[in-house]
């Protein structure tokens, strides 16, 4: 019987020894903690928690997926705009070459024009000049020639006869020089 009891009292020591480790109340406590977790609901709770944070990132997604469309629009948009800024300079820029070529030639055409009227008008005055100092020329050898004619004259005709035919000629030869 003794060998009973020590095979009972080892196996009261062992369970003993077992309920005595503290892994096995660390083991129990954390699935009674589990236990009452599962009564209270929390599994549901957070559960829940996760599903309100799953959707609220699915919708921020959402959104960002929208803004980045958006964002792709708005860059179409504006590249296009400058495309089309871009073409329209070029043309303004050609326009404006056009502008001042025509510009320049209507300017050489209006210059060669003037010059033109201004040479015919040097032209003109300078023929007046030469016509003007022909006449002053005819003029001042008229009259040398009549007082040269009436020096000579008076010399030869000396006396009343002499006067009248020295008068008379001279008016014939201013006559004849104007």
């Amino acid at each position: 019987m003794a060998a009973a009891s020590s095979d009972t009292g080892s196996a009261t020591s062992g369970l003993d020894a077992f309920f005595a480790d503290p892994t096995f109340w660390a083991t129990v406590a954390l699935f009674a903690f589990f236990a009452l977790l599962a009564w209270r609901g929390v599994p549901g709770l957070v559960s829940k928690a996760l599903d309100e944070r799953a959707t609220k990132i699915a919708k921020e997604l959402d959104d960002a997926r929208e803004l980045r469309e958006e964002a792709q629009k708005a860059l179409a948009d504006a590249e296009r705009q400058q495309s089309e800024a871009e073409g329209e300079a070029a043309k303004i820029i050609e326009a404006a070459k056009r502008e001042a070529k025509d510009l320049t030639e209507t300017a050489r055409k209006d210059l060669a024009e003037r010059m033109e009227r201004r040479e015919k008008l040097a032209e003109q005055r300078i023929t007046r000049a030469e016509a003007e100092a022909q006449q002053k020329v005819r003029t001042a050898a008229a009259e040398a020639a009549g007082a040269a004619a009436a020096a000579i004259m008076t010399d030869q005709m000396a006396g009343e006869g002499g006067d009248t035919q020295f008068a008379k000629s001279l008016e014939e030869v201013k006559k004849a020089l104007s």
